[in-house]
């Protein structure tokens, strides 16, 4: 049906007037904001309020990463290439592969390649705060990817680095980097939390010495150290690399010269971590004889002719450092005398050792002897190896056999000597010993007549049933029942210190000490008070979103945990 020819209303869907004006007035349609869901959004953006960067510091490199991360993002090396400023060239000259010489006269060899020492006396500690710097830079430029805002930050240290190590290092993170908070975390500690246990025997096979630290229930309740160390392996290395460098070249031997160097510590070190072994112990399982001789089965000599020769028993040893370069052929038998001079040296008796020079079976064995009861019983089944020289090949099982054959031959009696090794093998002395002791006094027996008559009941107070406590089967319902493997020697495996901090950081668990900005720079290492005299009421930390690390309050009392008894 038409529509009348006076009639101008149009159809509904083409009437202009539906179509709604945007709220501004003249402007046209326009497509709406859409609101991104934050998981959707910059990286960038995500980490700018959660960023909780953990650091591990060590002798020669530094390692650095995100909490929660199951490994580091990255690590850097301290060396002299390091230390090179804009604008030096000297890697390109000719004789710059000879200027190690120049460097390692005296006691310097190998000294450029370390963050710090132990000994402060003499030590540049602002070259150290800029050493740490360059460092961080370097590593939050190369391998985190991030800016220069304030984040804040949980540096695994040492427990026993002195107090101006410690105030050099928090002084440059603190002006240098600004972070809110530093948390101190300890490397023993972090390692067992790496592991997944709460005890732990850590054996940290570092450069400058070797540590045992007994951990227990997350607490550092003894520590032994020796200075055999990766330094030590290394200098002994030269020493045998010499040896054999003069026989073949028939030169003055001057090995027993220490300021004498006539190899590089780089060619050392890799030759150390490359070549070097240990070789297993006398007391191995393996290496005792059988019942019998084992089978041979009969085989064609065509067979046995076509076979591939066995390995060579000789290693060619390029040395490109030396005044004139040549190459050696060493035994790999003579390859492993470093590691057993430095770790054990067996040519010695154990009385001509020092307390700071104990060979690494008897520095574990006397950690462990030093221990009460319990707490060795839970340690010497978590045994952790750590440490740059942990990977020295059958280091760890070498040591791991002499503390279980001493703990076989000596048990746990503190008292060694001529004496006690009679008795142990003299039955006669053993019978006396038991006679005597069976002679002493006896327990008394409860007579008849002893007792009380309550209630018409007679109670013997010997034989009573204890009452049941609920708290107690409470406390015990709720405990784990599974069997905890004690009084056996055991070595476990653990993912590092800086794996353990992360998880740490990450389940926002407080550190052991935490220090905050502001009260640093006002006070220093000076302000910290002893961890005793704090009322642990007012240092509770919160373990809410937000709350970890949480630092004390302007003008309350903080320390430094067990960095400031160092």
């Amino acid at each position: 049906m038409s529509m009348p020819m006076g009639s101008t209303t149009p159809l509904p869907h083409r009437s202009v007037a539906n179509i709604k004006s945007p709220a501004g007035g003249g402007s046209g349609p326009s497509t709406p904001m859409r609101s991104l869901a934050s998981n959707f959004g910059s990286p960038s953006s995500l980490r700018a309020e959660e960023d909780l960067i953990v650091i591990e510091f060590g002798t020669r490199k530094l390692q650095v990463g995100f909490a929660g991360d199951a490994a580091p993002r990255g690590a850097i090396w301290f060396s002299p290439e390091q230390q090179r400023r804009v604008g030096d060239f000297r890697v390109w000259q000719a004789d710059y592969q000879n200027d190690w010489k120049k460097r390692s006269y005296g006691n310097q060899w190998g000294r450029d390649h370390e963050l710090w020492q132990s000994d402060v006396r003499g030590l540049d500690l602002g070259l150290v705060g800029d050493k740490i710097e360059r460092a961080l830079r370097e590593a939050f430029t190369k391998y985190l990817l991030i800016d220069s805002r304030p984040r804040r930050l949980v540096c695994v240290l040492p427990s026993d680095l002195p107090i101006p190590m410690l105030s050099v290092t928090l002084d440059t993170l603190f002006n240098r980097f600004q972070p809110p908070t530093v948390a101190l975390l300890s490397p023993p500690v972090a390692l067992a939390v790496g592991a997944g246990i709460r005890s732990a025997l850590v054996i940290d096979l570092g450069w400058s010495e070797t540590v045992v630290t007994s951990i227990y229930e997350y607490r550092e309740v003894h520590t032994n150290r020796s200075i055999r160390g990766g330094r030590m392996l290394t200098e002994e290395t030269h020493r045998f690399l010499a040896r054999h460098l003069v026989k073949a070249q028939g030169e003055p031997d001057h090995s027993s010269d220490k300021n004498q160097h006539e190899l590089s510590f780089e060619e050392c070190e890799e030759i150390a971590s490359r070549l070097v072994w240990c070789k297993p112990s006398r007391y191995t399982a393996a290496a005792q004889p059988g019942d019998g001789l084992a089978t041979v089965q009969e085989q064609d000599e065509s067979d046995i002719r076509g076979q591939p020769s066995a390995p060579p028993t000789t290693t060619s040893v390029p040395l490109k450092s030396a005044a004139s370069p040549t190459t050696l052929e060493i035994s790999c038998d003579q390859l492993a005398e470093p590691c057993e001079t430095t770790f054990f040296d067996p040519e010695l008796l154990p009385s001509s050792f020092d307390d700071h020079e104990l060979p690494l079976h008897l520095l574990v064995y006397r950690s462990l002897l030093q221990l009460p009861l319990d707490v060795r019983a839970i340690c010497m089944s978590r045994i952790i190896f750590t440490g740059g020289c942990a990977s020295v090949l059958g280091l760890r099982r070498r040591v791991f056999d002499e503390v279980s054959h001493l703990a076989r031959e000596r048990g746990w009696d503190p008292v060694q000597g001529k004496a006690v090794e009679q008795l142990r093998i003299n039955p006669l002395l053993k019978k006396r010993g038991t006679r005597q002791a069976g002679s002493g006094p006896t327990g008394v027996e409860s007579q008849p007549g002893s007792g009380e008559e309550q209630d018409g009941v007679w109670h013997d107070a010997a034989n009573t049933t204890p009452e049941v406590d609920p708290v107690e089967e409470q406390l015990r319902r709720g405990s784990d029942k599974r069997p905890r493997v004690h009084g056996e020697m055991r070595a476990v495996e653990s993912l590092g210190a800086w794996s353990g901090a992360s998880m740490i950081s990450y389940l926002k668990a407080p550190a052991i000490a935490t220090i905050d900005r502001d009260i640093w720079l006002q006070q220093g290492a000076a302000g910290a008070t002893n961890a005793s005299d704090i009322d642990p009421k007012t240092q509770r930390q919160s373990l809410g979103a937000g709350g970890l690390i949480r630092g004390a309050a302007p003008g309350s009392a903080w320390t430094l945990g067990i960095w400031g008894a160092a």
